[in-house]
C-alpha cells in the first residue's frame, strides 16, 4: 500500500498554524473537518517539523471521569517530566486542568492542541461552556495557542461555531480542513496516468487516508477489488461511522442517499423512490446538507430560492458506494464480488464522467478566472439547465456581463466540431436576458479534439448571431485531460 512518508500538500494551513503560533498574542484555532481527512496528521506534521513547546491530548470515546484523568495526566506529565504522575492522578474538575495549562502558559508561548474534543462533549456537553468562561477570565491573559479539533461536524457547530455555541466569538480563526484537491494527485500516484488518477479520485475523493490504501503497483481493478469488494475490509463501514457523526437511526437517510445515487436528483423523485412522505425528505435532506454529505444545487443564472434545484452527494465515496456497493452487501460477505466488480467497470466510464469531470471541469474554470487566465472574467462557477438546454460548466460575472460556457466529454476519442457548435447555438437559452453580455466558450474532453474542432475554434470569427440578441461571442478554447490536469497541478504548486 501506499504510506505517504513524506507529508504533501497542506502548505496554507501549515502556514496558518505558522502565524497562530508566531502571533504575540493568545490564539484560539477550531480546527475541524470530516472524518479521515487529515487532521491529526496536518497537526503532528507541524510538531514534528517546528518543534514547538506544545502538549498534544486526544480525546477518546470514554467516561467523563477517564477523559478529565488522561487529560489531567497529560498536562502534569508536561510540566512534570521527571516525575510522571500516577496511574490514578487527575485534576478535580475541567475549571482546575484548564487553570494549570494557564499557569504553564504564563511566561512562555505554549501550543497545546485537543483533538477529538467532540468526544468530551458528546459525554460532557457542559465542557464548552468550561472552557469558553476559562478563555474569557484566563486563558486569553496567558500566551497561549490553543486548537481544538473536531471530526464530529454537527457538534462542532452547535458548541463551537454557531451563534448560540458557548465558544462563538472567541475564536482567532476557523480551520475548515477539506479533502486534497485532485491537482495534488501527480505527487501522491506518479505511477498513475491521468485518466486512472481521475477515476480514484471518483472512488476515493480527497481523503488521504482512504489514498493510503491503494497499491500503486496493482491496476485500478484490481485496488477495487482487494479494497473494496472483500468480506471484511474497512472501507465497508465508512459510511456508517460518517453518517453516526450526525444522526442516530440512519436507515432513512441511506434511502435517500442510495436515491440519489441512482439519479433521482428532485425531492419529489427522491421521496418517490424512498417511499418516505414529502415533509419527512425535506427534513432529512436539511440534515444532509448541513452535514455536507448532501447540497442542492440551482442553475447559476437562478436565485437560491429557485424550484428547479437539484440535488446531489458531494462525498465521493459515499457517492461511489451508494451508487456500486450498498445493495451488494450479501454478495460482498459471501465473497461473490466478481459480478459487483463487472457493473463498476461497465459503469465507471458513464460514473466519472457525470460527477468528477465536470467537477474538474468547474474546478479548472473557478481557477482559471481567479488567475485571470480564463477568456473573460468569471467569479461564479456552477452549471445551467432548463426544459430549453442544458451546459455543464457555466462562469460568469453579474458586473461585467460577461459568461463561459463549457461542455465536458469524458468518452474516449477526439471529440469533433459538432460538440463545439451544440455548445454554441445554446448561448441564447442561457444567457440573461438583461443586459448585454460578451460569451466564451470552453470545451473540456479527455483525449482532445480533431482538427475540424480546432479549426472551427480558430475561426470564431465568422460565427453568426441571431438577430435582436444580447450576447457576442467572444472566442473558444479547447482543453483535454492532459492539460487540464497540468494547469490544475501548477496552480496548487504555485501558491
Amino acid at each position: 500500500m501506499a504510506l505517504f512518508k513524506e507529508f504533501k500538500g497542506r502548505q496554507r494551513e501549515l502556514g496558518v498554524l505558522d502565524a497562530m503560533w508566531a502571533a504575540a498574542d493568545p490564539t484560539l484555532l477550531i480546527l475541524y473537518g470530516r472524518r479521515r481527512v487529515g487532521k491529526t496528521r496536518l497537526i503532528t506534521h507541524w510538531l514534528q517539523q517546528r518543534q514547538p513547546r506544545a502538549i498534544y491530548w486526544m480525546a477518546e470515546p470514554s467516561s467523563t471521569l477517564d477523559q478529565l484523568r488522561s487529560f489531567s495526566q497529560t498536562i502534569y506529565n508536561f510540566a512534570n517530566p521527571h516525575a510522571p504522575a500516577p496511574a490514578s492522578f487527575t485534576y478535580a474538575t475541567w475549571q482546575q486542568a484548564w487553570e494549570q495549562v494557564a499557569a504553564l502558559a504564563q511566561s512562555e508561548r505554549l501550543a497545546l492542541f485537543v483533538d477529538e474534543f467532540t468526544y468530551v462533549l458528546e459525554i460532557d456537553p457542559g465542557a464548552a461552556g468550561v472552557l469558553q468562561n476559562m478563555w474569557d477570565h484566563l486563558l486569553k491573559q496567558s500566551n497561549l495557542f490553543l486548537t481544538v479539533c473536531g471530526s464530529h461536524l454537527g457538534m462542532m457547530q452547535r458548541h463551537m461555531l454557531s451563534y448560540q455555541a458557548p465558544l462563538y466569538g472567541r475564536a482567532t480563526r476557523q480551520l475548515h480542513l477539506q479533502p486534497i484537491p485532485f491537482g495534488h494527485t501527480q505527487a501522491f500516484f506518479p505511477h498513475y496516468s491521468a485518466a486512472e488518477r481521475v477515476a480514484i479520485y471518483a472512488i476515493f475523493g480527497g481523503i488521504p487516508a482512504y489514498w493510503e490504501r491503494i497499491d500503486q503497483g496493482q491496476s485500478i481493478s484490481d485496488n477495487i477489488r482487494h479494497q473494496l469488494l472483500t468480506p471484511d475490509n474497512l472501507m465497508q463501514a465508512e459510511p456508517r461511522l460518517l453518517l453516526q457523526d450526525f444522526i442516530q437511526d440512519p436507515h432513512n437517510y441511506v434511502s435517500i442517499l442510495r436515491a440519489i445515487a441512482g439519479g433521482d436528483r428532485t425531492q419529489k423523485a427522491i421521496g418517490t423512490r424512498s417511499g418516505l412522505a414529502q415533509g419527512h425528505v425535506s427534513k432529512y435532506l436539511s440534515v444532509l446538507r448541513e452535514a455536507g454529505f448532501v447540497e442542492r444545487r440551482v442553475p447559476i443564472t437562478a436565485s437560491p430560492q429557485s424550484r428547479n434545484g437539484r440535488y446531489h452527494i458531494t462525498d465521493p465515496y459515499l457517492r461511489f458506494y451508494y451508487r456500486f456497493l450498498a445493495a451488494r452487501q450479501a454478495q460482498l460477505a459471501l465473497g461473490e464480488s466478481e459480478m459487483a466488480l463487472a457493473e463498476i467497470k461497465r459503469h465507471l466510464l458513464d460514473f466519472v464522467a457525470t460527477h468528477t469531470w465536470e467537477e474538474l471541469c468547474r474546478e479548472w474554470l473557478l481557477r482559471a478566472g481567479a488567475r485571470g487566465e480564463a477568456a473573460l472574467a468569471v467569479d461564479q462557477v456552477g452549471s445551467f439547465w432548463s426544459r430549453q438546454a442544458q451546459v455543464d460548466v457555466v462562469g460568469l460575472n453579474s458586473r461585467e456581463k460577461t459568461m463561459i460556457l463549457g461542455e465536458c466529454k469524458w468518452a474516449t476519442g477526439a471529440m469533433g466540431a459538432g460538440v463545439v457548435r451544440k455548445l454554441v447555438d445554446k448561448s441564447g437559452a442561457v444567457v440573461p436576458k438583461q443586459g448585454k453580455w460578451q460569451v466564451a466558450y470552453v470545451g473540456f474532453a479527455r483525449d482532445g479534439w480533431t482538427d475540424a474542432a480546432h479549426q472551427l475554434a480558430d475561426a470564431r470569427q465568422t460565427w453568426t448571431v441571431p438577430d435582436g440578441a444580447n450576447w457576442q461571442p467572444s472566442g473558444l478554447r479547447l482543453l483535454d485531460l492532459a492539460q487540464l490536469d497540468a494547469d490544475l497541478h501548477r496552480w496548487l504548486r504555485d501558491r
